[in-house]
């Protein structure tokens, strides 16, 4: 899937991916990133796969496009 970066919270390691037509916004944590956690900036676009947990929906594998 596609989605853009909506917000990074450094401090905490985790981040919203935004995806267009989806109502929510999907979590990340910063070991789901493929590269650096660091060089993410809101807006970019990334890829990535979607894995149900017993947290609720997150997003994995994901790169910057």
């Amino acid at each position: 899937m596609k989605g853009n970066i909506k917000r990074i919270i450094s401090d905490k390691g985790y981040g919203f991916i935004t995806v267009e037509g989806e109502e929510k916004d999907l979590f990340f944590h910063r070991t789901a990133v493929s590269g650096e956690f660091d060089d993410l900036r809101e807006g970019d676009e990334v890829e990535f796969e979607v894995e149900d947990t017993d947290r609720g929906t997150q997003a994995t594998n994901v790169t910057t496009v």
